[in-house]
């Protein structure tokens, strides 16, 4: 790409797989849009590069958290992080999106011209310098958290004298052979940082507040791996996946109205690895199944280390940390050289960019969701914020196909904006938008855009519902309102936030 092109049909904000999917589908389906992909990193991968933690792997099956255009070739479904770094790597060679990164490019404000239908976007490349662009269209694949500052449960740690780390800035010269480690958490990083350290360390103890529902699972899917032997690729990859989403849905469903049962049937599996180890106390959250996200264990890994005496889970509070340990609050001390805390993300809404329509700044916690995609009375920006409770890419497939047809609608009729109004005085009943218990989610709902009860002014959890409705319904709703810019009509409704 030249380098003093500026001025594009669509800009993409961030090179994770939310951007790659949206720039592989505008590559298929919008061929004439000129695009171009603002990442703030010197990597495309986003999370996935980012994370290098040991063992850093999908918690998602990559038939599912693979795109619906690009077959998933790798044996294991359960991947680490260098297979997935492969398969994008793949999609951007193959589809010639490369020359179409801008590395190094963080966003820091966009400003939608109501007059000229543009975003004025501005851009701070790594040597501090600012760069203008402008665009129809914004596309934010920027992800959920915040990829400067992790969350701070704020521990005194001023007395431990061995090293922390935290997950998301791992070092890459951290030396664990032969070292007690201790894990803060029970998340799914630390269920994954745990027996990958284990292999090496003296001692892992995973030290959890709370404990977590856990599922195991292989690694490799032996349907997938059969299928792709018999049958075309895609073929295959279309049955996996189509089998794939109908198992996460219904157990998803089963969890919400039989959680007992659910909780029996995950401490059997649980229990038949871990024999006379196993503590059900250690495995049975105060909370039902799939109020918060499963965590994942591939091939039983963790379950394996427990069994070998390499790892430990200790479900107790902090008392103190102390020059060589940690002292819980039951009187027992953890002795640890290294201390992990895998202690959560902090979210933050469209990747911290400041956002705003005629220099008026955008507060997207007074916006609600339209399809899950884009924002009441919002013009021409769409975003991918992907399921809790099933693949994050389900999501950006969905809403990258449907800014596509969007697009591709505009270019029929001449519009310029494509806006779904809301007027005042709704009436629209709020839901709560993300209806799971977890940590980073409750503490960040305050920053979070509306969600109404009906739809399509909301943020589903619902894929094949989701997937249904993005495909039949058509792109004029009566709702989504497509227009020509100020400059040619004289003057447009103002498109003021919903109170």
């Amino acid at each position: 790409m030249a380098e003093q092109q500026t001025d594009f049909d669509v800009l993409i904000v961030g090179a994770g797989l939310s951007g790659i999917g949206m720039a592989a589908h505008l590559t298929e389906k919008c061929p004439g849009r000129s695009y171009a992909i603002l990442e703030r990193r010197g990597n495309l991968g986003g999370t996935w590069d980012l994370f290098r933690y040991p063992g850093v792997r999908s918690d998602s099956d990559m038939h599912t958290l693979g795109f619906d255009f690009e077959p998933w070739r790798h044996e294991k479904s359960i991947a680490d992080a260098p297979a997935i770094l492969d398969y994008l790597h793949r999609i951007v060679a193959d589809r010639d999106i490369g020359p179409n990164i801008r590395f190094g490019h963080k966003v820091i404000s966009a400003d939608f011209d109501m007059a000229n239908a543009r975003w004025d976007i501005v851009a701070e490349t790594e040597d501090g310098e600012r760069k203008r662009l402008s665009a129809s269209w914004l596309y934010l694949g920027s992800g959920y958290y915040d990829y400067d500052e992790p969350y701070d449960p704020g521990f005194a740690t001023e007395r431990f004298e061995g090293q922390i780390v935290h997950p998301q800035f791992w070092p890459e010269d951290l030396d664990h052979a032969g070292k007690k480690v201790v894990v803060i958490g029970s998340g799914a990083t630390a269920v994954t940082v745990v027996p990958a350290m284990a292999a090496r360390a003296a001692k892992v103890t995973m030290l959890q507040r709370t404990p977590t529902w856990m599922f195991a699972r292989p690694a490799k899917d032996s349907i997938a791996n059969f299928l792709r032997r018999m049958l075309p690729e895609q073929t295959a990859y279309r049955i996996t996946r189509w089998k794939n989403m109908k198992l996460q849905s219904l157990a998803f469903k089963r969890a919400r109205t039989k959680p007992q049962k659910m909780g029996e049937a995950l401490h059997k599996r649980i229990e038949k690895v871990l024999g006379e180890n196993f503590d059900a106390e250690a495995f049975t959250p105060p909370y039902d199944p799939w109020d918060q996200r499963l965590c994942l264990v591939p091939d039983n890994d963790l379950f394996e280390a427990i069994n070998e005496g390499r790892a430990e889970i200790v479900t107790a509070r902090i008392e103190a940390f102390e020059k060589d340990g940690v002292l819980l609050s039951n009187g027992r001390f953890l002795p640890a050289d290294i201390i992990v805390t895998a202690t959560g993300l902090k979210l933050c809404v469209a990747g911290k960019i400041a956002v705003s329509v005629d220099g008026e700044p955008v507060d997207f916690a007074q916006r609600f969701y339209y399809k899950g995609c884009m924002f009441s009375n919002l013009p021409n920006l769409a975003v991918v914020f992907g399921y809790l409770n099933a693949s994050w890419t389900l999501r950006a497939d969905l809403n990258s196909d449907y800014v596509c047809r969007v697009l591709n609608h505009m270019a029929r009729t001449g519009a310029d904006m494509a806006v779904p109004v809301l007027p005042h005085g709704h009436g629209l009943e709020e839901d709560d938008i993300f209806d799971f218990s977890s940590g980073y989610i409750q503490r960040s709902k305050h920053l979070m855009p509306k969600n109404a009860t009906r739809y399509p002014w909301r943020l589903n959890q619902e894929y094949l519902v989701d997937r249904k409705r993005m495909a039949s319904e058509p792109i004029t709703d009566g709702i989504l309102e497509f227009s020509r810019a100020r400059q040619d009509q004289g003057a447009a409704p103002e498109m003021a936030a919903a109170e």
